[in-house]
C-alpha cells in the first residue's frame, strides 16, 4: 500500500472490514476482548479509557460493561471540536451516531491510565491512521496524558506503513485478535 494517500487507504480499508463475515468479526473482537483485559491487569490499570464501538470496530461492549464492575472506565464524548472522557453512566447517542456517556465527572487526562484506541489503520510500530477528525491524537497529546495507548484492530487493518505527520501519536501497542 505504499505511496496511496489517506483516503485512498481508508477506502481499502473499509473495504477490507466489509468482507469480513459476522463470525470473523465476532471471533475477533472476543479473542481482542481477552487480550486487553490481560493487558490492562499486567499495567496495573485502575482508570481505563475505553470507546463505544461503531459497527466496523472490535465490538468490545462486553468488555467495558465487564470492566465498570472493578474499575472506573471512561467513555469519549465529543463537544464541539474536542473529545474528553467522562465516567461510565447513562448512554446516549451523540456525534457520528457513537453512544456517549452523559455523566457529569470529566476525567483528567493525567488520571488514565490505560486508553484502548480503535482507528481505521494500524502498523505493528503503533502508527495508527484514525477517521480524520484527530480527537483521539488531540487528547493523547494533553501535556498530562501519561496512559498507556493500546491500539486495537481487526486483521484486515493492519498494514505494512502509513503515512504519518508530526502530531500522529504512535500507540504504545497494537493488539490484532
Amino acid at each position: 500500500m505504499s505511496g496511496i494517500g489517506k483516503k485512498e487507504l481508508r477506502r481499502l480499508v473499509r473495504e477490507r472490514i466489509s468482507a469480513m463475515t459476522q463470525e470473523e468479526k465476532t471471533v475477533c473482537s472476543v479473542s481482542l476482548c481477552r487480550s486487553i483485559k490481560s493487558h490492562l491487569a499486567v499495567c496495573g490499570a485502575r482508570i481505563v479509557a475505553l470507546f463505544s464501538p461503531l459497527p466496523d470496530e472490535p465490538q468490545i461492549w462486553s468488555l467495558v460493561e465487564e470492566l465498570a464492575e472493578s474499575m472506573l472506565v471512561a467513555l469519549p464524548r465529543i463537544e464541539g471540536d474536542v473529545m474528553r472522557f467522562y465516567c461510565m453512566g447513562e448512554m446516549k447517542r451523540g456525534a457520528f451516531g457513537i453512544m456517549e456517556p452523559q455523566g457529569a465527572i470529566c476525567i483528567d487526562p493525567g488520571e488514565i491510565d490505560a486508553i484502548v484506541v480503535p482507528g481505521v489503520a494500524f502498523t505493528l510500530s503503533g502508527k495508527r491512521m484514525g477517521r480524520g477528525k484527530g480527537f483521539y491524537d488531540k487528547y493523547m497529546s494533553h501535556p498530562a496524558f501519561r496512559a498507556l495507548k493500546i491500539g486495537v484492530c481487526y486483521p484486515p487493518q493492519l498494514v505494512d506503513e502509513l503515512p504519518c505527520e508530526g502530531h500522529d501519536v504512535v500507540m504504545d501497542c497494537v493488539l490484532i485478535k
